[in-house]
């Protein structure tokens, strides 16, 4: 899901969508309105799901899509390989999700995670 917001109410730390990707915003520079033009603002941002770096440059006043990410609890139920089944806490229901190499040592039979949703797409994110 996402909504709609412009440019100018974008802060640091949250999220947007750039090309179909949701990414984390890591800077935002506006420049001065010109003689002829409107002020514009640069936003530097890494994707949450691929770790790309994108830019954009548009006009403050532009409409952008911002996505709605949720943060959710899992019980790990098993481990094979490098691959985690897990059962959400809220409506129980099973999936399975590839470790990150950082969380490997964490992901435990039997512990509780968090994993992060935005899009359609999954992801481990323990903090």
């Amino acid at each position: 899901m996402k909504e709609q917001t412009e440019v100018r109410n974008l802060k640091e730390g949250r999220y947007v969508i750039i090309d179909d990707e949701v990414c984390t915003i890591k800077a935002i520079s506006k420049s001065k309105p010109g003689k002829h033009g409107s002020a514009k603002a640069r936003v530097d941002t890494i994707g949450l799901f691929d770790g790309q770096k994108r830019s954009i440059v548009h006009p403050v006043g532009t409409k952008i899509f911002v996505p709605i990410v949720e943060r959710k609890n899992a019980q790990v139920l098993s481990v094979a390989g490098d691959v985690a089944q897990l059962m959400d806490m809220t409506d129980y229901t099973t999936f399975e999700l590839p470790i990150p190499a950082e969380y490997k040592d964490r992901v435990v039979e039997g512990n509780e995670i968090q994993y992060i949703t935005a899009l359609g797409k999954i992801r481990i994110d323990m903090r």
